[in-house]
């Protein structure tokens, strides 16, 4: 059975994405963005290991959820482990958001060597994309921390090869 490195769950956020959501942080990260929401979630040795088939079918068993975030720490560095995670929860039309400090265009590059990366992006829906900047910080912006950080429809992007951005 296959395992995921996260700090930690949120069962119920609504800051995440687009209505209730469960949110799943990734553990490790080498963004180090300054003043990082969530600093604990650096060390690529911190956190738990979940069996990622545990938790799809708590996904499941909440009806009530509108999908699930990826967030972190930086779900693209452990892109083997999340890849598995969102294609088994796409089988059951989940929809999933991910939060990245890489652009989106720099994570196209790294998809043409990395299948995972692949992966991911051809089964999200939404990517917030773009390391939190402090000077661009903005608290009146809604699912992201800095003006810098784009909300990107993803398959409409893969579609159109270039980045869709969403207005929300």
């Amino acid at each position: 059975m296959e395992r995921i490195r996260l700090s930690g769950i949120a069962q119920q956020s609504t800051v995440n994405g687009y209505g209730l959501r469960k949110v799943f942080f990734s553990q490790g990260c080498s963004h180090h963005c300054k003043n990082c929401f969530n600093p604990e979630t650096w060390s690529f040795t911190g956190g738990k290991e979940f069996y990622i088939d545990d938790l799809v079918q708590q996904v499941l068993k909440e009806k009530y959820l509108n999908g699930v975030t990826f967030s972190g720490g930086d779900p693209f560095q452990q892109p083997e482990a999340f890849a598995q995670l969102a294609i088994s929860l796409k089988k059951h039309d989940i929809n999933i958001w991910a939060y990245t400090g890489y652009t989106y265009e720099e994570l196209m590059t790294l998809s043409k060597t990395n299948i995972y990366i692949k992966q991911i992006l051809a089964n999200i829906d939404v990517l917030i994309d773009g390391k939190y900047t402090e000077e661009l910080a903005n608290s009146q912006l809604k699912y992201r921390g800095s003006s810098n950080q784009r909300i990107i429809d993803v398959p409409k992007s893969l579609e159109l090869n270039t980045p869709q951005i969403l207005n929300y």
